[in-house]
């Protein structure tokens, strides 16, 4: 039987599922069961969320191998509860969040690539570390995520990330500490149920490439074969990525990218300082331009990972050692 978890997704999609991802909807039901079968065996673990469209999700991410999907399920509460403070306020107007986003942090791009995969861009330069953490880019991205994934089309094709490496600093790059590295391949990597086809370095310096090398060792075997290395070579990003679907910056002939636009989605028409939003909000505006299917109140309102407010704070990891400490 067909059922609601296949509502909203194109032909095409649906047997792009099953081709690369084995999904099958005969046993989507047994399929996401014996995932949720498996939580008894994590008792160290709040799942805070086991319903169908959640587990699905997961399983798209891991090809639908169950021991993977549940790996990956636990892994996703397990980094929100040892990061209690990430995730104390994790809604869009958080000011932290709220100002990264405003930063363009992360840029997304409202058409698709020739995969259908949704593409975000980060500028790094325009990382002002006097306004943000680095913890609230990676919030803000993170935040991103969960909004988009809620798109099953998304779930399927996934994501490309960009990241713009043009001007940034020495003096920037040394406040990418391995302990801050760490925690964003922790929590993109190994705790996101996302699908990343690739991850494209453009511009990118001698001291980013330096750290690039430092981090290897986090990164998964498939991960790492996924990185591309452009430098300012833009015809090897166009053999992966059309021009058609990129901005300006990338040689695109798309116009420049805006960096308020998806701020501006998230926090809805309606926005001002008083507006109460969070993942519990009516995410419809954002469903809407996100091309995501309806979805009543309820599955949103279980959709934020809500901890009880820390006990665990833990000590602020931007002040550990340098990556690069060559000053």
């Amino acid at each position: 039987m067909m059922t609601h978890l296949h509502a909203g997704l194109s032909a095409e999609t649906t047997e792009k599922a099953r081709l690369e991802l084995n999904e099958n909807p005969d046993t989507l039901h047994q399929d996401i069961q014996q995932v949720r079968d498996m939580i008894v065996t994590r008792p160290d673990i709040g799942f805070l969320r086991t319903d169908d469209d959640f587990i699905l999700r997961f399983l798209r991410a891991r090809k639908f191998n169950q021991m993977e999907t549940f790996r990956l399920l636990a892994q996703y509460f397990q980094f929100r509860q040892q990061n209690l403070d990430m995730f104390q306020s994790f809604k869009v107007d958080d000011p932290g969040i709220k100002r990264a986003l405003m930063d363009g942090f992360p840029g997304v791009l409202e058409t698709p690539d020739q995969h259908g995969r949704k593409i975000l861009i980060l500028f790094a330069s325009n990382w002002d570390q006097s306004r943000n953490s680095f913890t609230d880019i990676l919030r803000a991205i993170l935040l991103s995520l969960e909004v988009l994934i809620e798109n099953p089309e998304l779930q399927i094709n996934g994501f490309i990330l960009i990241i713009d490496w043009s001007n940034f600093s020495f003096k920037q790059a040394s406040k990418l500490t391995p302990n801050i590295l760490k925690l964003a391949i922790e929590g993109l990597q190994d705790s996101f149920p996302a699908r990343f086809g690739g991850i494209h370095f453009v511009n990118q310096p001698w001291y980013i490439h330096a750290m690039f090398t430092i981090i290897k060792p986090f990164l998964k075997d498939k991960t790492r074969k996924r990185i591309f290395l452009h430098g300012n070579n833009l015809n090897s990003l166009h053999q992966l990525l059309q021009p058609e679907c990129l901005p300006s910056e990338f040689g695109g002939t798309l116009p420049p990218y805006d960096m308020g636009i998806w701020a501006r989605t998230l926090l809805g028409p309606d926005y001002s300082d008083e507006t109460e939003y969070t993942l519990t909000y009516d995410a419809l505006h954002v469903r809407e331009n996100c091309g995501g299917g309806g979805g009543d109140r309820e599955t949103m309102k279980r959709s934020q990972s809500v901890v009880e407010p820390g006990t665990l704070r833990q000590t602020d990891r931007e002040t550990s050692t340098p990556l690069l400490a060559l000053d």
